[in-house]
């Protein structure tokens, strides 16, 4: 086996806990923007070309509401702001690869994408097909959101509204957080980012989602920074 190819499959192998978190949530996904009057084939098409699991459930939402497209185009820039913090992460990993390669990974670039694949750079540094990783992780993830969406849509009202699928998603988060948080300003970032999210959870447009993210930057980069000023005291 190619080293390229051996790095992809180490990619989906460590993709895959974190898949069956995702499937019930597009599935979720499917079933929501349906019975948000978007069509099958629109449905479907959000997931292949939006991939974004929170912006298409906000958008399903605002469609329901009527709400303007407008207001629909920047609800969903501001709640994916947070691909910028990715991408900011990753770039130094990245930095070497052709444009092409950096367009494919960043349409590729998700959540769960993301926490496997820092994880494995953070550890082993850039090697010549670690990118191979990132893309086996995306695709993997990708590939499964598109099945999930496409069985949420076809089974539509089908799925009881008890059923607790609902549980997945936040389940999946804190698989991906918890190994992150090796050092103390991390883990005083996430836990007032998600204060704040909890406390800002009725400001309009998700607006709370940014401010949590802004308020555990500051924390975790004033925490950093006093380490070395304590240390040398």
């Amino acid at each position: 086996m190619s080293e390229s190819r051996r790095e992809f499959w180490n990619g989906v192998r460590a993709e895959f806990p974190l898949l069956i978190g995702v499937f019930p949530f597009g599935m979720i996904y499917g079933a929501l923007a349906l019975d948000a009057g978007l069509s099958a084939l629109a449905s479907q098409m959000m997931s292949s070309i939006v991939f974004a699991g929170s912006s298409q459930f906000i958008t399903a939402q605002l469609v329901k509401d009527a709400a303007p497209g407008f207001v629909v185009v920047v609800t969903i820039a501001v709640v994916n702001l947070r691909h910028m913090l990715y991408s900011a992460s990753l770039a130094p990993y990245l930095k070497h690869l052709s444009l092409q390669w950096k367009v494919l990974l960043s349409y590729l670039l998700t959540d769960e994408a993301y926490a496997p694949s820092i994880l494995k750079y953070e550890a082993e540094g850039t090697k010549p097909f670690s990118h191979w990783f990132l893309l086996g992780a995306g695709f993997s993830l990708w590939s499964t959101w598109q099945v999930s969406t496409a069985l949420g849509v076809f089974l539509g009202a089908e799925i009881p509204d008890d059923l607790p699928l609902d549980f997945a998603l936040p389940i999946t988060f804190i698989a991906m957080v918890v190994p992150v948080l090796k050092k103390m300003p991390m883990v005083a970032a996430a836990l007032s980012a998600g204060l704040t999210a909890l406390l800002a959870i009725h400001l309009p447009f998700k607006l709370g989602l940014i401010l949590a993210a802004f308020v555990g930057i500051v924390v975790g980069t004033l925490l950093d920074n006093l380490k070395p000023q304590q240390g040398s005291a």
